[in-house]
């Protein structure tokens, strides 16, 4: 059997955990909102026709934080349409994903709606076809107490206190060729109107923070000499910069999937080095921190693909105009108009959006907001009648529940892999990782409540691997348990007839000696080992 070594130091540490860093990300694509969050007609749906078995699913798993409402659909939304009666509200058409947006759920409902999941609303304005007094009327309507047209209107619509949202995200993927508005072409002009902005929303409300738009993609070809253009404009004035990146494995190539950490640990060092580079240059006393708030590890099929092109591209392969493309009106009791997320393995997808989660621990000093772009999905899966928890909810409310404290270094020794180069399409390609962990691990130190939580992947598709874990250093502390799941099915999935085909389980085989933990991994598996500190 394969071996690993991790050793853990109470003194080894990274930084403390942010509680919004197990997010999610919303945005009215799929079925996410019109199916899932809103169906008047649903047997749960309350008095605003929001599904009550979703939202108390999740309410149920602590969810922290929920970005909305978007997403691309943000630069063209207009919120002012969305807010009073529901039967005055304009329809308008979605270009970011040809479809008509009937505004049945709108700026009230977002927020409504993350007040009765327990989460946090953070917020993302449209600066693609907005304009800065938008931005300023939104902060004024959401959070200002009363007494002006926009805050007395909230009140009017049936919120008289105000929301409090925090932070907001000024626009989305501002660079990305496919954006409406988008800045891809003055990275300096974004970098003003985000300090503008962000100075003006300020000015409404000085308690919120704001989050800066970067490079929304590494594979673009502007990356990242945009960010830095941007970022130095608006250094001074925003407290988040937004990183977004979705990692693809083709479905023959399965280890690729879980090698993907290193495009995330590659993609957020990058960052850091700007940032602080920015610091130096611009005499600033303040560490710029970063916000994950897009994200998604998935198995996909190869489509077309122009070798050699790893970000070359140009505006036109996201711009062609389709004849034939028709806006596609949603009914959120139909579900017969959506594409479905493709998950061929769920065990695997699980493990692929696990691993992102991993890196974001290990960065626990800078990264301080996540929100999983399939998170929603991940804590509670959906059709059109039902509700249960698929495989990702597991290692999710996990780390939603441990990973509290202090991030702790978690080196680990063990083997490594290489995985060749490929290309899914255009835009997602790799060339390739080398020396890839079999074993990957992030760790998380409570010392208010006693708890010392680590987290770990066998990334080995094939072995089981045997892990020494040295906690030699926590005199005082005792093993409790060690908690796995995984299947040696790849066909295996939990539905709602069958919700418990994927779920984790108590290893009793797992001992302590000496402060010394040595664990069987299952191969392709997740693994939770917990130790609490002896009372006196």
């Amino acid at each position: 059997m394969k071996k690993a070594r991790l050793t853990l130091h109470p003194d080894y540490r990274i930084g403390d955990i942010s509680p919004r860093l197990f997010g999610a990300f919303l945005e009215p694509i799929g079925a996410m909102v019109n199916g899932s969050m809103y169906n008047p007609r649903h047997p749960s749906a309350d008095v605003q026709g929001m599904r009550g078995d979703f939202y108390e699913a999740l309410r149920e798993t602590g969810l922290p934080c929920v970005r909305l409402p978007g997403g691309n659909f943000v630069s063209a939304w207009q919120w002012k349409d969305s807010i009073g009666p529901r039967e005055a509200r304009k329809a308008r058409l979605d270009p970011a994903w040809f479809q008509y947006v009937p505004n049945d759920v709108g700026h009230d409902e977002y927020l409504q709606w993350a007040e009765k999941v327990g989460a946090e609303a953070i917020y993302t304005i449209n600066l693609g076809t907005g304009t800065l007094q938008d931005a300023m009327d939104c902060v004024e309507y959401t959070n200002f107490e009363g007494g002006t047209w926009w805050s007395d209107l909230r009140r009017k619509n049936g919120h008289a206190k105000p929301y409090g949202v925090k932070t907001w995200c000024l626009g989305n993927e501002m660079d990305g060729p496919w954006q409406v508005g988008s800045w891809e072409r003055d990275p300096r002009g974004y970098g003003v109107l985000a300090h503008e902005a962000s100075k003006a929303m300020k000015w409404i409300d000085p308690r919120i923070e704001t989050v800066a738009c970067v490079s929304s993609s590494p594979f673009l070809n502007h990356y990242p000499d945009w960010d830095m253009q941007a970022l130095e404009m608006c250094y001074d004035s925003v407290d988040y910069i937004s990183l977004h990146h979705y990692h693809s494995a083709p479905t023959d190539m399965p280890e690729a999937l879980l090698a993907g950490y290193m495009a995330y640990e590659d993609y957020i060092r990058t960052e850091i080095a700007l940032c602080d580079y920015l610091r130096t240059k611009l005499r600033s006393k303040k560490t710029m921190m970063l916000a994950l708030d897009e994200y998604g590890s998935m198995l996909r099929p190869r489509g077309e693909a122009r070798l050699g092109l790893a970000g070359r591209q140009t505006a036109d392969m996201f711009c062609a105009f389709d004849a034939d493309r028709t806006y596609v009106r949603h009914d959120p009791d139909d579900w017969s108009t959506r594409r479905e997320p493709y998950t061929p393995n769920e065990m695997l997808s699980a493990l692929g959006v696990a691993g992102t989660m991993l890196v974001m621990l290990r960065h626990a000093d800078r990264i301080r907001i996540g929100c999983a772009t399939g998170g929603l999905g991940c804590l509670c899966r959906t059709d059109r009648e039902h509700a249960w928890k698929g495989a990702a909810h597991y290692p999710f409310t996990q780390m939603i529940k441990w990973a509290r404290g202090v991030s702790l270094q978690c080196p680990v020794d063990c083997e490594r892999y290489d995985v060749p180069g490929y290309a899914i399409d255009d835009m997602n390609q790799y060339a390739g990782f080398e020396g890839v962990d079999t074993v990957q691990a992030a760790a998380a130190l409570d010392e208010e409540n006693g708890r010392l939580t680590v987290f770990a992947i066998n990334a080995d598709l094939d072995d089981a691997q045997l892990l020494e874990l040295d906690a030699r250093a926590f005199e005082g502390w005792t093993f409790r348990e060690h908690i796995e799941m995984h299947t040696p099915s790849p066909e295996a999935a939990n539905t709602f007839e069958n919700p418990n085909v994927l779920l984790p389980r108590a290893v009793a085989d797992t001992r302590c000696e000496g402060g010394v933990v040595t664990a069987k991994l299952e191969k392709a598996s997740w693994n939770v080992l917990r130790f609490e500190k002896d009372r006196k």
